[in-house]
């Protein structure tokens, strides 16, 4: 069977790729390396800005997305995709099983945090570690925070964390920062962060939740504690397209190249989520970006049919 189109990832993205998929009429089917569906949703522990589920658990959503997917007849399939062959008109898909064929294909693989990989990190996932200061933030008003890194990234956490959180103290390994130098400036003019630089944390502690994080201090080698309710890594983003051959093309980061229509440089390959070009990464945008892709799909098929 040749579908009408195959989504390589079962996140936000690729389910409401699903769903879109089948209410256009498409033979549509979903493939993911993983048996569970939900991407990085499911490590999160509360969901609080999608829109008419507040404070839904990110295993609850992602356990929605799938039940409306399944509802609506969309096919799975658990399967490690090793490369896209473009064949014209036809896409094959191949596994580390049988070979897939597919009229066009929806990249959907999202895309992962950089983790520090000390000790404590990966326990308070979701428990006061977090990887996003926009999703999260707002679980941690009034409270002390520490943003670690020294990006552009880092410093627009530590600002935005700042309107709301008490005190925000950002863990920079170096005494120079690398975003950008106005953002710098702005930090450094703002009066409830701290700057911990020529320092590394070196591990992550609580009972349960976050409660203190451990600091070397590179150049003098002391050895501290912060009290902090919250720790924001952000030490960068890696998009998941490892392993996988055939690929449109892609920015100097590795994210697939792609504006919101989800078209690539390869026709009837589209990218949607966090895998490709964009400007905010969350789930709703993700859900959007799926949508999209099916709309671009649909509008590709009538050409080549």
């Amino acid at each position: 069977m040749t579908y009408d189109v195959v989504i390589i990832g079962s996140g936000p993205a690729g389910l409401s790729a699903g769903i879109y998929g089948k209410r256009a009429g498409l033979s549509t089917l979903i493939v993911d390396r993983s048996p569970m569906c939900g991407g990085q949703v499911t490590s999160t522990y509360e969901v609080d800005n999608y829109p008419g589920l507040p404070k839904v658990t990110g295993m609850e959503l992602a356990d929605k997305f799938k039940a409306h997917a399944t509802e609506q007849e969309v096919e799975f399939l658990v399967s490690n995709i090793t490369e896209i062959e473009d064949k014209g008109d036809v896409k094959v898909l191949h596994t580390n099983k049988d070979d897939i064929e597919a009229k066009s294909v929806i990249i959907a693989t999202g895309a992962r945090h950089r983790t520090l990989g000390v000790p404590g990190e990966s326990e308070h996932a979701g428990m006061g570690v977090s990887y996003c200061a926009t999703c999260d933030g707002a679980f941690f008003r009034n409270k002390d925070v520490a943003v670690v890194g020294g990006g552009d990234v880092a410093l627009e956490d530590a600002l935005f964390l700042a309107r709301t959180s008490n005190k925000v103290y950002l863990i920079h390994r170096r005494d120079a920062f690398r975003g950008a130098k106005v953002l710098e400036n702005q930090v450094r003019a703002t009066e409830n962060i701290e700057l911990v630089l020529d320092s590394v944390v070196e591990e992550v502690l609580g009972d349960g939740m976050v409660e203190k994080v451990a600091i070397l201090n590179k150049k003098t080698g002391e050895k501290s504690e912060l009290n902090v309710n919250g720790v924001f890594m952000a030490v960068g983003i890696l998009p998941n397209t490892e392993g996988l051959a055939g690929l449109p093309n892609t920015n100097e980061a590795g994210y697939i190249e792609a504006g919101e229509d989800g078209v690539t440089s390869i026709p009837g390959v589209f990218a949607a989520g966090d895998v490709r070009t964009k400007q905010l990464r969350q789930v709703i945008t993700a859900c959007s970006d799926g949508a999209n892709c099916i709309t671009s799909a649909s509008r590709y098929l009538e050409n080549v049919k």
